[in-house]
């Protein structure tokens, strides 16, 4: 690949124009272009096929970062999850009628997980983790949450960190601010940390009663300590809450449905979306039918969760990975990726530390000038005609010669970066802005 700057001015034309018209220039947070280097990073795709995407300007990359983040695990432009959609726009998107393709959805979520019987569908999957908090709600007559990690945008979460503005730091992202949501709503939120039982302990012992749910992850950059997640379960069904797992990112990453099956640990909810439709926009709330029924009793509903496509595409995504046994590929390529990571860092001294399962790798690099240094390996690698960051999402369309390829660019950019150890000479080498980290405002 050719070591040289991109011309990016139609990318950062088209940035320009979003910052004018676009709070935060995205809709998602994870995709602005601060969050790797501003000024750098093209930001808009015209074009993306199975593991390359191109930018406004032309520009073809191999991409290795973030895949659609997280959303497109069979690779871009899938041809059998395309052709299903075809099909179901060829037939009408949306009608006066239900779409059929909603019910095989749930019989086949239900197939894979044995433990649910019913199943709500949306279109997100923070809408999805919303309506799972008010199906909890609902079912127990209670208010308060427990909760572990991330889990999205909506009022029930963020509340959080109304009291102190710092109840989040350590959940994936920190800085997030609950400007907007209702004071009212303080207290209702109460964080405990993965691997922590004592933490969820203290948590039931002073509000069990009032407990409506207890929501994690099942894994995400930790593996569970032996008793972890059994203990979650025994607290919340002690205590009369119901127990989702947030299967938005783990999920389809290491079988073929929720990480919680190889887990050996059932909720009572599961919430899934991203892998679900291969990109296509769908969210699926699953669960036993003792608490679904709370749905009926609960205003959730919406025009757009009733259209075709979504299901069309979760459809054939889930049909097709578990047909290609897609999650031992995700796992054996990640940790391709992971290993990879750690050769180049020692082959040229720097210090990075890495995590996450193998599908959803991460490093980080351990220095006084983290961010700086990961705006630069982005620029580098952009040169190269690689898009990467120091996140890695693994598609089933990357194959190991594109791993190949990506550590060998890897290993060069390492080894640059391992002779800029001055800050000035690094803010230097930098075209762009150096990586924000957490939440800010883009001005």
């Amino acid at each position: 690949m050719e070591n040289r700057p991109r011309d990016l001015s139609l990318s950062l034309a088209m940035q320009a124009r979003a910052r004018v018209c676009i709070p935060g220039m995205t809709q998602l947070l994870s995709k602005r272009p601060d969050r790797f280097s501003l000024g750098v990073w093209p930001g808009y795709f015209s074009r993306a096929q199975g593991v390359e995407v191109w930018d406004l300007d032309g520009n073809r990359y191999l991409d290795m970062s973030i895949a659609g983040i997280g959303a497109n695990i069979l690779g871009y432009g899938d041809p059998e999850v395309d052709e299903a959609v075809r099909r179901a726009i060829a037939d009408g998107v949306s009608s006066s009628l239900n779409c059929p393709e909603e019910v095989e959805l749930a019989e086949l979520l239900c197939e894979i997980h044995p433990w649910a019987q019913m199943v709500r569908f949306t279109r997100a999957g923070g809408e999805a983790m919303a309506v799972a908090v008010r199906i909890a709600r609902a079912h127990t007559g209670r208010d308060l949450v427990a909760f572990c990690g991330y889990h999205g945008w909506h009022d029930w979460y963020l509340a959080a960190n109304l009291a102190s503005g710092t109840a989040l730091e350590g959940h994936l992202m920190p800085g997030l601010s609950p400007r907007g949501v209702p004071a009212g709503l303080a207290g209702t939120a109460l964080p405990f940390r993965y691997n922590q039982l004592p933490e969820l302990e203290a948590i039931c012992a002073r509000h069990g009663a009032s407990l409506a749910a207890v929501v994690m992850e099942p894994i995400r950059n930790d593996t569970p300590a032996p008793g972890f997640l059994a203990g979650v379960r025994d607290l919340a069904a002690k205590n009369g809450a119901v127990f989702i797992f947030d299967e938005i990112s783990a999920g389809f990453r290491l079988c073929s449905g929720g990480a919680h099956l190889i887990l050996g640990v059932a909720p009572d909810l599961a919430v899934f979306s991203k892998a679900l439709g291969n990109g296509y926009a769908i969210g699926a709330v699953i669960g036993r039918a003792e608490v679904m029924a709370a749905a009926q009793e609960s205003f959730i509903s919406s025009t757009c969760w009733t259209e075709r496509l979504g299901p069309a595409a979760a459809l054939a995504t889930v049909r097709k990975h578990r047909a290609c046994q897609a999650a031992d590929h995700l796992v054996r390529v990640g940790g391709l990726v992971q290993e990879g990571w750690r050769k180049a860092a020692a082959r040229h001294g720097l210090r990075i530390s890495v995590g996450g399962i193998p599908p959803l790798s991460h490093f980080a690099f351990q220095d006084s000038l983290p961010q700086q240094r990961k705006a630069l390996f982005v620029q580098m690698m952009l040169d190269r005609g690689c898009l990467a960051s120091t996140l890695f999402y693994a598609m089933y369309a990357h194959q190991e010669e594109h791993v190949t390829s990506y550590l060998r660019l890897v290993d060069e950019c390492f080894g640059e970066l391992a002779t800029l150890g001055d800050e000035g000479v690094l803010l230097a080498a930098l075209r762009g802005q150096p990586a924000s980290a957490g939440f800010a405002r883009l001005i």
